[in-house]
């Protein structure tokens, strides 16, 4: 039987996801977060006619004529305007952020004047400048921040300037990782000769979490099915269970019929994908089941393809899943086989900003160390032929 393809694997595990419900939160702690709703300005921006420069608020008639001397008639600072007119031959002092007295429509840098008791001497204006007018960047009741929008640091400064204290974002999601495996111990943990360290929960949580999911942990099952069930229960609270290891044919290989035994309704469970072949998919009520792979390499690049998008679906992001991007090849690469294969390279950067990849010489999915070096993968569509140095391929990014 032939095995499922990324895409197909991909479309299912997405299938019927619709964004979660929405919370409100303070504007200090909504970074990262991700807007439930359109967000339109509670008012204008500036609100005023304001100065851009210090200077001289003058009219653009006085100054016509250089060099002008005009009389002071007093100041304008920022939260306090001069609130009289300003008239023929009449020149006010202004500070950046002050409002524009009724009657100027020039700003003369102060740099460009000469000042003497009770007058100042005008050595060069340009008409009509140095005024950020009312409006000038946004108005009452503008849409300036879309439903779908992940708040960044922009953003927030973005929506506190439109005068908003909170927020209305989706809810993060909640994933539940489930560790399993009787040789799998916690880090920090004084390992007998037969045991490891379990790596892969922290690299996930920290995946979840930089995706603007909110991680639980499980524990680690022992490789039972009554110690599966008792922990994944723990989980049921969670909108996404993903479990680690466990997930391929092995006599000790345990979680499907475990949770099947508990009513999860399993979708597939091998997909024509290098790392990440066992990937294994289902439901268990409302609850979706990812089960990735024991490997630590093959876990995290199946965190990244496919849990990615899940998280995304449920928080109704408007950029929607991690995109491919291009570069150039650095060497050569042999024809690919049946699965589609994602290769740890890294990069350098050519004069003129033209990235370049070169594989790592170890594509073990073992090989934590490598995949550290790494900053990107590589795709290679199953069979895709030979490529030569200086091909294009398509790379996924990996940052956090």
């Amino acid at each position: 039987m032939a095995l499922l393809s990324v895409a197909e694997a991909l479309a299912r595990v997405t299938q019927g996801l619709d964004p979660l419900e929405s919370e409100r939160v303070k504007l200090e702690q909504a970074r990262g977060r991700v807007l439930a709703e359109d967000i339109a300005a509670h008012l204008t921006q500036p609100p005023f006619d304001a100065s851009a420069m210090d200077g001289y608020a003058v009219r653009a008639a006085d100054v016509a004529v250089l060099p002008a001397t005009l009389r002071l008639i007093g100041e304008a600072l920022a939260g306090r305007g001069f609130d009289r007119e300003v008239k023929q031959g009449e020149a006010v002092r202004i500070f950046t952020g002050a409002p524009v007295p009724k009657g100027a429509d020039t700003v003369v840098i102060q740099e460009n004047t000469e000042v003497a008791p009770g007058v100042v001497t005008i050595n060069d204006a340009a008409p009509r400048r140095h005024i950020r007018p009312r409006g000038q960047d946004f108005t009452k009741g503008e849409v300036l921040l879309r439903a779908g929008t992940r708040l960044g640091l922009r953003e927030l400064m973005l929506a506190a300037a439109m005068n908003h204290a909170e927020l209305p974002v989706r809810r993060k999601p909640k994933v539940a990782i489930l560790a399993t495996g009787d040789e799998v111990m916690p880090p920090g943990t004084a390992l007998d000769r037969d045991q490891i360290v379990s790596s892969v929960p922290a690299g996930l949580a920290a995946l979840i979490e930089a995706q603007g999911g909110e991680p639980m942990s499980l524990g680690i099952a022992q490789d039972t099915a009554e110690s599966i069930v008792t922990l994944a229960s723990t989980g049921k609270g969670a909108d996404i269970l993903v479990t680690v290891g466990g997930a391929s044919v092995g006599e000790r290989d345990l979680v499907s019929a475990a949770l099947r035994s508990e009513g999860m309704e399993l979708d597939f469970w091998k997909i024509a994908m290098r790392p990440g072949k066992p990937l294994l998919y289902g439901r268990l009520g409302k609850q979706r089941v990812l089960g990735v792979p024991g490997n630590p390499v093959s876990a995290l690049i199946c965190g990244l393809v496919f849990l990615v998008p899940m998280l995304h679906r449920l928080l109704g992001l408007r950029e929607g899943a991690r995109g491919p991007h291009e570069a150039v090849l650095g060497q050569a690469l042999e024809a690919n086989g049946p699965r589609e294969h994602y290769m740890r390279a890294a990069s350098t950067w050519r004069p003129g900003g033209e990235r370049l990849v070169t594989p790592l010489a170890a594509q073990d999915s073992a090989l934590m160390a490598d995949f550290a070096r790494a900053d990107c993968l590589i795709v290679r569509t199953p069979d895709a032929p030979a490529l030569a140095a200086g091909e294009r391929v398509t790379i996924i990014q990996l940052d956090d």
